[in-house]
């Protein structure tokens, strides 16, 4: 199936957004919140994903980022089906997940996982214009949902990196002016 948003340039750098399957909020508990870094990390050191800005919400993530060593599709491709697989692994196994029957229901049919909505909403940052657009849609993300009152005080995101002295979770690239 094809969709409006594709990357078409695979050394470009893409403003994308994940949305989990039917909107659930699975990011609410810190274990899947752990794994999604975590594979953004890995992403980062072994497949050459560049970070420049990202926000995860309880229900979606938001990303610009660009990949050096292998095809920007290839590298989305990868984390969607490794995340999904870990995330719907983790909720089988996680004993005290109240919500586990409701989740696997969401997230599995005939033993098939479906995870992330299909897609990716990409958008290719063409000028310094289009990634401030970007940029402040995604630190704001938070603030416009009530979550803080000023976007560098949410851990879950890159505001930290551009708006204080200090780093955030993810190591971020920066634009060279």
């Amino acid at each position: 199936m094809a969709f409006a948003y594709s990357i078409k340039d695979q050394g470009a750098m893409y403003f994308v957004t994940f949305t989990v399957h039917q909107w659930v909020d699975v990011f609410t508990r810190p274990r899947y919140r752990e794994l999604l870094i975590e594979s953004l990390q890995y992403c980062q050191q072994n497949k050459g994903l560049r970070i420049y800005a990202w926000v995860v919400m309880s229900n979606h993530l938001h990303l610009i980022v660009s990949a050096i060593h292998e095809n920007l599709s290839d590298v989305i491709r990868d984390f969607k089906k490794y995340t999904a697989k870990s995330i719907v692994n983790e909720i089988e196994c996680n004993g005290q997940e109240s919500r586990k029957d409701w989740l696997l229901r969401c997230f599995k049919k005939n033993e098939k996982i479906w995870f992330w909505e299909e897609g990716y909403h990409g958008v290719e940052i063409t000028d310094e214009d289009i990634f401030a657009t970007k940029l402040n849609y995604i630190h704001l993300n938070p603030v416009r949902n009530g979550l803080v009152k000023f976007a560098e005080d949410y851990l879950l995101s890159s505001a930290k990196d551009y708006l204080t002295n200090e780093s955030g979770i993810l190591e971020i690239s920066f634009l060279k002016r």
